[in-house]
Order: C-alpha cells, then sequence, then structure tokens
C-alpha cells in the first residue's frame, strides 16, 4: 500500500491554507509582540490540547530563543504549563476559569493575552480573553474554522480559515516560528 497519495493531498491542501493566511493579520500579530518586548511587558499565552502545546512551545521559543544574549527580553508566560495550578483551578473552581484564575494574580494593564484556539470557542479561552480586554490588556487570538467567538473579541487576530484541526495546528506553530525568526533580529 502507497501512502504518497494522501501524504501529498495533505502538503498541498496544508500549502493552500498558508497561502490563504492573511499577512496583514500576522503582520500586526509581530507589532504586538514587538512593542511587548520594547514596553517591558508581559505576554501570556494559553490554549488547550495542541494549541495549548503551540502556547507551550511559544514561551520556550521567545524566552529562549528570542532573547539569549538581548538586552530587551520577552517576557512569555505559558498558563497551560502550571498543571498543579490548573487543576486546582478545575477541581475547586471550575475548568473554564483555569486561565482567568491565572491572569488575576499576574496580568498588568498593558500587558499581552494571546488566546489559541483551533475552534475559536473553548470556554476558559473566552473567559480569559474576555477578561484581559476588560482589564487593560491587548488581546491576540489565533483561531481556526470560522473563528468562533474568539476572533469577535481579540483585538488582534490571525485566522486559519479551515476546517482541519491537524493544520490549523500546523499553522498556530509556523505562525509561531515566523514570528520568532522576525524578532529574534531586532533590538
Amino acid at each position: 500500500m502507497s501512502y504518497r497519495k494522501k501524504i501529498d493531498e495533505y502538503m498541498t491542501g496544508l500549502i493552500q491554507v498558508l497561502d490563504e493566511i492573511d499577512r496583514t493579520q500576522v503582520e500586526q500579530f509581530l507589532k504586538v509582540l514587538s512593542e511587548a518586548r520594547s514596553k517591558d511587558k508581559n505576554i501570556f499565552a494559553f490554549g488547550n490540547g495542541g494549541s495549548g502545546s503551540a502556547a507551550s512551545h511559544m514561551s520556550c521559543d521567545f524566552n529562549k530563543g528570542c532573547s539569549y544574549k538581548k538586552q530587551k527580553r520577552f517576557k512569555v508566560i505559558c498558563l497551560n504549563d502550571n498543571i498543579p495550578a490548573m487543576t486546582a483551578y478545575a477541581n475547586d473552581v471550575d475548568y473554564n476559569d483555569i486561565f482567568v484564575e491565572q491572569l488575576k494574580n499576574f496580568m498588568r494593564s498593558g500587558d499581552v493575552v494571546i488566546g489559541i484556539s483551533g475552534s475559536g470557542d473553548s470556554e476558559n479561552v473566552i473567559r480569559a480573553i474576555d477578561y484581559a480586554g476588560e482589564n487593560g490588556a491587548v488581546t491576540v487570538g489565533l483561531c481556526g474554522f470560522s473563528g468562533g467567538r474568539l476572533k469577535k473579541k481579540a483585538d488582534v487576530v490571525v485566522h486559519v480559515k479551515v476546517n482541519d484541526m491537524q493544520k490549523i495546528e500546523d499553522i498556530q506553530f509556523v505562525l509561531i516560528h515566523i514570528a520568532m525568526q522576525i524578532l529574534r533580529e531586532e533590538e
């Protein structure tokens, strides 16, 4: 059995989705990140499942890859990396509050809050974006499918218009790597 046809279909579909991404949205995303570093603001990133993995990866890439040996450094905090805090809030409060409650501890006006959600409708992501927006943060949404509520609520949105979770997650990582490679050259 050959898998070649299916491999080609996936790669061709991924290239098509990449070609359709609004470059202006990506540029706005980079500008928000760059400004956060220049103003010494925190950046909070979070998501569920594969989107949470992207948030965790972003924290690593920006805190080390974009900041090592630099005078001005990124300060990226991935809220889904603190498993004990997440499970405590999920168990004792509500799973939908696992991100917003952490923001209440650390977020300050002017910080950047990045919600990553394939569907754009993850309730815990939406609650955190709502709180951040109501309390002076710049909100960013990375979403797919129709964009969901996240597309309507975030200040800056990069919308991956495809109904395929794996391609959405692939592109979440691509967006993070684009930002990392471009912004690590700035000081």
